[in-house]
């Protein structure tokens, strides 16, 4: 790679419509001299995709860092917010130092490094699909690992989004400890004042 050349990374969350579960983010900056096949936004990739591509990011990018933030942040700052924060985090954790952020969405947190909001970004620009891919793919393993914790609310289908299998759990069971306590279907189902 040329040492003049500048260092790009692509930033995207996963998790911020779920009821429950943190919200992750990814920074990845790919390497221009081993580019990766088959790129695209992780919502239009199968499961089975995404897991090899995931593979591909973290052994062929020049860098890349996953970094989260929690329900409670979520509940304290809002859900914005909390994404904004778990981007920071993740672009702050690459062990490179990029010159330029490309963010998915319309706002981008506050960096160190330049920083571009791209509306769709995660279907134009490879570094963002990779990111995507890595932020869902970390994402869904979470919650898998929280469906273990908590098998009475299926997280391991729905990832925690408000499908009417988890609202009907949500329903007889009231919230876990991660669910989201601010958002609407949660708050209408606590019981206890103090939870």
């Amino acid at each position: 790679m040329p040492a003049d050349a500048l260092l790009i990374c692509g930033v995207d969350e996963a998790g911020r419509g779920p009821l429950a579960g943190p919200v992750c983010a990814a920074a990845v900056i790919l390497d221009p001299s081993r580019p990766i096949a088959g790129l695209k936004d992780s919502k239009k990739l199968s499961g089975k995709r995404r897991e090899q591509l995931a593979e591909a990011i973290r052994s062929q990018a020049l860098a890349w860092s996953v970094a989260w933030a929690s329900e409670a942040e979520i509940d304290r700052i809002n859900i914005l917010q909390a994404s904004l924060l778990a981007m920071r985090r993740a672009v702050e954790g690459l062990p490179l130092r990029p010159d330029e952020a490309l963010i998915d969405g319309n706002r981008c947190p506050e960096l160190s490094c330049a920083a571009r909001a791209i509306v769709k970004g995660d279907a134009t620009e490879p570094c963002i699909s990779a990111a995507s891919i890595l932020a869902k793919t970390a994402r869904d393993k979470e919650m898998r690992q929280l469906a273990v914790k908590y098998p009475q609310y299926g997280f391991d289908k729905h990832a925690g989004y408000p499908t009417a299998e988890h609202l009907a759990a949500l329903a007889e069971h009231g919230p876990s400890p991660v669910h989201r306590k601010t958002f609407g279907p949660v708050q209408r189902n606590l019981r206890d004042p103090q939870n």
